[in-house]
């Protein structure tokens, strides 16, 4: 699903304020950002302007057709007009702290802790995850269970795992190094194309570009004005970016998504995109192009429950069998108790001796 859920990557972050947010100098010391975070705005300085008005070959609307491309503001604004909005974000980015870095295996810890995960709440554990695992190489050495250990707080553990597995297969395949190549990165277990990509836009600057949960309701929003199939974003994203501005455009996008053009009430006064939003000049109609049509099954009492509780008090020390089911929150319920624990057992996260008893792995 990077939800990045307002601040969460499915990959979404409704943003806080940057004075909710620890000091970024807490960090640990990493390669310092290029000056290349320092857009400039294509149609001013040395960069030529795009246009008023250009094709992007993208397919057609969601029912399928094809088309033979997306015409971007018939009103005569064009590309240029979006790439002055997003990149004039720059200035108001949030300070978080993985902006601050282009070091590949920090921002590729900070990518995987977004999925599913609201900023905030990566922040602490992250600045922490890099001063313990600092390369692919120490997260690989280290055992199972201290990789879970150090990623309390943020939920979904399987994914520490497959971070570790990932690790691991660059120090074999890498010379644990992270790879600049997106089939190379597509390669490592666990890692997806949202990943990967921002991967190689954040850590690389490479023109290419991410597409989140908040990069999709900016761009069906403003650019097309209409629902559109999950197959269209990735083009249309990748034909927007700026040459040689691939790292600002992609947080630009995804700061505008997350903390202007929300999901629940965007602030649609605020967004520099306002007078060029194909959504907005229509008149904001309902539906909303942006709401898609997946709700995820609510959290309290399902099995993502219980995972979250074992493994949890599986941090303080081993379970002994007989104790799942109350420390899984289901006294009632052994059986329910007892099949959960055998996923988190068949994912990697724990293991059980002959007595029955769990620990982390």
């Amino acid at each position: 699903m990077r939800c990045r859920c307002a601040g969460a990557r499915t990959v979404t972050t409704s943003g806080p304020d940057a004075a909710s947010l620890p000091d970024a100098a807490s960090a640990p010391a990493l390669v310092p950002a290029s000056s290349a975070a320092s857009a400039q705005v294509p149609g001013e300085g040395s960069r030529p302007d795009l246009g008023t008005q250009q094709v992007l070959p993208v397919s057609g609307g969601s029912e399928g057709a094809d088309a033979p491309g997306l015409v971007l503001d018939p009103a005569g604004h064009g590309v240029a007009a979006w790439h002055r909005g997003i990149l004039g974000l720059q200035a108001v980015l949030r300070p978080l702290p993985w902006r601050q870095t282009r070091a590949p295996w920090p921002v590729m810890v900070s990518e995987v802790m977004l999925q599913q995960t609201q900023a905030v709440r990566v922040v602490g554990p992250w600045i922490d995850f890099v001063s313990q695992f600092p390369d692919p190489a120490a997260c690989a050495a280290a055992p199972a269970g201290a990789v879970v250990r150090a990623w309390a707080g943020l939920g979904y553990n399987r994914r520490a795992v497959q971070l570790r597995a990932a690790a691991a297969a660059m120090v074999e395949r890498h010379s644990s190094q992270v790879p600049a190549d997106l089939h190379e990165l597509l390669a490592l277990p666990g890692i997806g194309p949202y990943t990967a990509r921002a991967v190689l836009a954040f850590a690389y600057e490479q023109d290419v570009a991410v597409v989140d949960t908040n990069v999709r309701r900016v761009l069906s929003r403003s650019v097309l004005g209409r629902r559109t199939a999950p197959r269209e974003f990735q083009a249309l994203a990748d034909a927007l970016v700026p040459p040689g501005q691939g790292w600002a455009w992609n947080q630009g996008i995804v700061e505008l998504g997350a903390t202007i053009c929300t999901s629940r009430a965007p602030r649609c006064r605020r967004c520099p995109l306002e007078r060029h939003c194909q959504w907005q000049a229509a008149g904001r109609p309902d539906p909303d192009p942006a709401v898609g049509t997946s709700v995820q099954a609510p959290f309290a009492g399902s099995d993502r429950q219980g995972r979250g509780r074992l493994v949890q008090r599986l941090r303080s020390g081993p379970l002994a069998a007989g104790t799942l089911a109350a420390a899984a929150g289901w006294p009632d319920d052994p059986g329910r108790a007892e099949r959960v624990a055998g996923m988190l057992v068949a994912d990697g996260l724990v293991v059980r001796d002959q007595s029955g008893t769990l620990r982390l792995a």
